[in-house]
């Protein structure tokens, strides 16, 4: 009963901020004091790896980091579409120096075998691939596949990126988590989401949460490179259209545009003002913002943050080749 008050009492508090920020609306307000000339760089000579870029908030990403001159790898699971965003990319931004490269985030071992095939010096990882599956599917590697992409995935790139990050010149990692994530707390004992019944919104929100935990520690850890997760608020893009259509239909006209949404990843991924903020918070609008709803009893222990961590590990380490 006290759950369920308190799930209840989450959502609707979420919810009302949602409307309040998330938003179109939202961002017109929080971008009035936005500093135009933070983005006012050329990056040409830096390269950026971005996630799940092929649409979306990811392809925003990737036009506006082209646009500035930098080199990107666009890993993406689709090469149609990928090759696709690409020559748009490129047209658009007349820079040549955008590459494909074809991965499965949902796959362990694949994701193990081209972090350790990635040879060219990264100076940006861009954690943006994410998924939101409505009913619990398995992978061919038997993980539940919300876990196997968001979470899962994510700690194996990124980990087996940070040693060539750290040889870098400014290195960072800037993981695209959600605000959804204010509705839940860590629950490192269904990391598959196997008790219960099985709510893919939740499990999103769950492994977004489960991003913002890998982001701290991440940043206590290893202090050469600058990590940051964001909220890119609510934007419309075909993901939202595919996994929650009757939020996107309700709310169609108060969602973000896409670029919009890849504004605070541009920003963290290349402003000089970005990395005067400390490493390892969470970002919404350009501002780190709080990473728990007041009163809502979010917060996990030391404890379970080393569980997560360590869980993660044994995963990771299962499916290395």
């Amino acid at each position: 009963q006290y759950l369920s008050k308190m799930s209840f009492y989450r959502n609707t508090v979420w919810f009302v901020k949602g409307l309040q920020e998330y938003t179109k609306s939202g961002y017109e307000a929080a971008a009035k004091h936005f500093c135009p000339a933070d983005l006012d760089v050329n990056v040409t000579g830096r390269s950026f790896m971005i996630t799940g870029c092929n649409s979306g908030i990811g392809k925003a990403a990737a036009q506006e980091i082209a646009n500035k001159g930098g080199t990107v790898h666009m890993v993406c699971r689709n090469r149609e579409r990928a090759e696709a965003a690409r020559e748009e990319i490129v047209e658009r931004s007349k820079n040549q120096n955008v590459y494909v490269h074809i991965l499965d985030m949902s796959s362990a071992r694949q994701v193990w075998e081209f972090a350790n095939n990635f040879s060219i010096n990264n100076t940006v990882h861009i954690n943006n691939a994410g998924c939101m599956v409505n009913q619990r599917e398995l992978t061919e590697e038997g993980l539940e596949k919300n876990f196997a992409t968001n979470t899962l995935g994510t700690y194996i790139l990124t980990k087996a990126l940070i040693p060539a990050l750290k040889k870098a010149e400014d290195p960072r990692v800037v993981t695209v988590s959600s605000g959804g994530m204010l509705t839940q707390k860590l629950n490192v004992d269904d990391l598959q989401f196997e008790k219960g019944t099985f709510d893919g919104t939740m499990a999103y929100a769950q492994n977004k949460r489960q991003q913002v935990i890998l982001t701290w520690e991440w940043g206590s850890q290893h202090k050469e490179i600058h990590f940051s997760c964001m909220h890119p608020g609510w934007a419309d893009t075909p993901a939202v259209k595919t996994s929650m259509p009757s939020f996107h239909a309700k709310m169609q006209s108060k969602l973000r545009t896409e670029a919009m949404g890849a504004d605070t990843i541009v920003w963290l991924a290349v402003s000089a003002a970005a990395v005067k903020q400390p490493s390892g918070l969470f970002f919404q609008d350009r501002k780190a913002v709080a990473t728990h709803l007041p009163l809502a009893s979010t917060r996990s222990t030391p404890q379970e943050e080393e569980k997560l961590l360590t869980m993660l590990e044994e995963f990771a380490l299962k499916f290395k080749l």
